[in-house]
């Protein structure tokens, strides 16, 4: 969820991604969006099964079924690109992530949207916005050191 002011930043695994700095590269470099299917998508992500009451159920890439704010995903901008990260690892052929968006992804799922629009970052651009020891050091860590 946006809070005006708050850096925004997206986890997953070792990965921390900057969503600000994702923005920012968007607005330097413009380029067209592409469209997604919501329905691939959101299933990718777990968003159909968020309502399953079978306790065993899990996603393993989105949100738990409590980390989700429906409420305010109902809210949110549909026309708003997603943001799309491209990961390669070990140089593996690169791999889509989607690393803003998901409350207007399951918004978009919700009301039988078949297409959101999606600016998708390069591998390159991907780099500069995170921090992950798999994928190689941005600067600085979003996650402050353990005291042991």
């Amino acid at each position: 969820m946006t809070r005006p002011g708050l850096p925004q930043w997206f986890h997953v695994g070792p990965w921390v991604f900057s969503i600000d700095a994702a923005q920012a590269l968007i607005a330097a470099s413009p380029r067209d969006t592409r469209p997604r299917d919501v329905l691939a998508w959101a299933a990718a992500y777990g968003l159909t099964h968020l309502g399953n009451p079978n306790p065993w159920a899990t996603s393993l890439i989105g949100p738990t079924s409590t980390a989700l704010n429906r409420s305010y995903a109902m809210t949110t901008d549909l026309t708003q690109p997603l943001i799309v990260a491209q990961i390669s690892v070990n140089g593996a052929p690169p791999g889509p992530l989607l690393i803003d968006g998901t409350h207007r992804l399951y918004r978009a799922w919700c009301e039988h949207v078949l297409r959101l629009p999606a600016s998708v970052l390069t591998v390159e651009e991907t780099r500069q916005i995170q921090d992950s020891v798999l994928l190689g050091p941005r600067g600085t860590s979003t996650v402050p050191p353990s005291n042991p």
